[in-house]
C-alpha cells in the first residue's frame, strides 16, 4: 500500500512522548503512529460484541415487539 504524507498537529508533551516511544521501540515517528492508530482502529468492537448487551437488546427487540401486538 501506497504511503501518503499528511500534516497534522499534535500537541508538543505528545509528539516528544510519541518520539521517546519510537525510539525506544527502534521505530520512526511515522511507523511507531500507523502502528499505533491502526492496533487502535483493529481493537475497536462495537457494544454488540458483548454477548450481555446483545441479549439485552434482543430482550427490548421482545418488549418492542409484544407491546405492537
Amino acid at each position: 500500500m501506497a504511503a501518503k504524507r499528511v500534516l497534522i498537529s499534535i500537541d508538543e508533551r505528545l509528539l516528544e512522548r510519541i518520539d521517546e516511544a519510537a525510539d525506544r521501540l527502534g521505530m520512526t515517528r511515522s511507523a511507531f503512529l500507523a502502528q499505533s492508530a491502526a492496533r487502535d482502529l483493529d481493537s475497536r468492537v462495537g457494544p454488540g460484541a458483548d454477548p450481555r448487551v446483545r441479549a439485552s437488546l434482543a430482550a427490548l427487540d421482545r418488549l418492542i415487539s409484544d407491546s405492537r401486538r
